[in-house]
């Protein structure tokens, strides 16, 4: 293998040296348990509340609203479920296009007796205010919708809908974890009530993630037991993870400034590759996150362009890596109208800051010729020429 191209980043991403110095920091000088009154506790409480105010400060609220988990998904079960949970309200809305981490709660929460509207959206993954507005009545609990869109990149209209949801006095949650790192994220601009996001998404390990829960809000405690993150989620604080965490959000928020080069590697990539016959975009062509790019080729299937792009040293992916093992095509290009076919050749490209311009240039000289070698061995591939 010659060049190595990492354009995944969606799926994860590379733990930041920086990031890795700051754990390795804990594990070797504060590795004492938060809760102890001696020197070595005390230390480690103080960098636990040092980590959430430093998170909590790029977020733009206060540091006893943040709350530390496992990841995105356990993160995604505690604001919906614990909401459900505290209230005689039985109705949520969602949309189509979630995560299957809201998407299979709701279907849990549904067999609790909870209903559950599933919003449509439009060709651009755009969830249908119209259909919200008309949906939503004093009965429904929750609001959830992601902020950015795993797959297609979309950016929903968060504030929007949170206006909409406190019309009725429900709850908004969005699930953030692909926008926090990527761009700027205030949640009081937002007026979210919840928010969950997860480090491996932005240069921090896998294993910890985060919600936001605004001071005021009802939602039952996810784990019993010793009393930590203030009795709502018990079991010793995973010091050595928080921290990196931190150090990643604010390397993140450091790196805002170079958001229009990677707008701008994302939107070469899009003008080259859909010069390819029979490619589409998926997603909004410019309301989409900075460095994703999906798009469909028709005639082929996307595992294969995968593995002839590993097998060149380009790291991609089909859609979400939480359900690449799966046959089925996505469900967010069905939402979006793609029929089976289309939907099965799609590729997602996810940028990062550590992505060069030789890296799309790489991927451009690599991509089109690898499409036309499987179409070629395609039965009802009708050539370039229609």
């Amino acid at each position: 293998m010659g060049r190595f191209v990492y354009v995944d980043n969606a799926a994860t991403t590379a733990p930041a040296p920086e990031v890795i110095a700051e754990i390795d920091k804990a594990m070797s000088d504060i590795w004492g348990n938060p809760s102890s009154l001696h020197v070595k506790g005390r230390e480690a409480k103080h960098a636990l509340d040092n980590s959430r105010e430093r998170i909590s400060s790029k977020l733009g609220c206060s540091a006893n609203e943040l709350y530390f988990t496992s990841c995105g998904t356990e993160s995604n079960n505690w604001a919906l479920k614990g909401t459900m949970a505290m209230t005689q309200r039985k109705h949520i809305i969602t949309s189509k296009i979630e995560h299957p981490a809201v998407l299979n709660t709701c279907k849990a929460l549904e067999k609790n007796g909870c209903r559950v509207t599933y919003l449509n959206v439009d060709g651009d993954g755009v969830v249908d205010l119209a259909q919200l507005k008309n949906s939503i009545t004093d009965d429904t609990a929750v609001v959830a919708v992601m902020m950015a869109n795993n797959e297609i990149g979309t950016l929903e209209p968060i504030k929007e809908i949170a206006e909409i949801a406190h019309s009725k006095g429900a709850l908004m949650f969005t699930d953030a974890v692909q926008a926090i790192g990527s761009i700027p994220v205030d949640v009081h601009e937002l007026g979210v009530d919840m928010l969950s996001f997860s480090g491996h998404k932005m240069h921090a390990p896998k294993g910890i993630g985060g919600l936001y829960i605004k001071r005021g809000t009802r939602i039952a405690n996810l784990i019993d037991g010793g009393g930590q993150e203030r009795k709502f989620r018990s079991g010793t604080e995973n010091l050595p993870y928080i921290m990196g965490l931190a150090r990643a959000f604010e390397l993140a928020y450091d790196r805002f400034d170079d958001i229009p080069r990677i707008i701008a590697m994302r939107d070469r990539l899009i003008d080259e590759l859909t010069k390819i016959p029979y490619s589409r975009l998926n997603g909004h062509r410019t309301n989409r996150l900075p460095g994703n790019i999906n798009i469909s080729f028709e005639f082929i299937e996307g595992e294969s362009l995968l593995l002839l792009l590993d097998m060149v040293g380009i790291c991609i992916s089909t859609g979400s890596a939480c359900s690449s093992n799966s046959l089925e095509p996505s469900h967010v290009l069905l939402s979006i109208g793609l029929p089976h076919e289309k939907a099965h050749g799609s590729l997602r490209i996810s940028l990062c800051h550590n992505n060069t311009e030789e890296d799309i240039d790489y991927i451009i000289e690599q991509l089109p010729p690898i499409v036309k070698r499987l179409r070629d061995m395609s039965p009802i591939y009708p050539g370039d020429n229609n």
